[in-house]
């Protein structure tokens, strides 16, 4: 039985569309391990650079907790050195739950799939919203950009005994910036 203090629904329109397999017999099946480390890899930096989506974990000042999708074209998360990313905050749903939650508690936790290899990508860290009009105009589509300074990566392998196809981007992702 699940009980349910609020719900709130996702904004669809940055999602991109998959379809999913199960690891097929004879194919390649990984050895699930984890990796660890305090920064990126260059392997993990371009991981990000051509992500579409990932997903981000907050909570407010009481601990509630929220996980919130985050997607775009590729390109559209940037890697500005190995400790710290930033993306664009489009308009989505007007519940503004992650960037109330980064204002009151800056614990962050990102998500990001490796949808061919079933890879999972953790970060944790401290995110901030970036309001100034100069940065943002830098960005298509944009309201404002968040910036996530990462504490700890863990990276495992053969997370997922699924396969995911190509996407099929959806139509309201904003071009990336130059």
């Amino acid at each position: 039985r699940v009980q349910l203090d609020q719900v709130i629904a996702n904004c669809p329109k940055y999602i991109q569309k998959r379809d999913h397999r199960p690891v097929a017999d004879g194919e390649d099946r990984a050895t699930r391990r984890a990796v660890d480390g305090t920064e990126l890899s260059p392997e993990q930096q371009r991981t990000l650079r051509a992500a579409d989506t990932f997903f981000v974990a907050t909570a407010s000042d009481r601990g509630d907790a929220d996980a919130s999708h985050r997607g775009g074209n590729p390109g559209f998360v940037q890697v500005l050195s190995p400790r710290l990313l930033r993306w664009p905050d489009y308009v989505g749903n007007a519940m503004f739950l992650t960037l109330g939650n980064l204002e009151l508690n800056p614990a962050a936790g990102l998500f990001v799939p490796g949808w061919e290899a079933g890879t999972a990508l953790h970060l944790t860290g401290s995110a901030r919203t970036v309001w100034d009009e100069h940065e943002v105009a830098g960005h298509p589509g944009a309201q404002r950009l968040v910036e996530f300074e990462i504490a700890a990566v863990r990276e495992v392998a053969a997370a997922s005994p699924l396969r995911w196809s190509a996407p099929a981007y959806s139509r309201f992702n904003p071009p990336t910036a130059g």
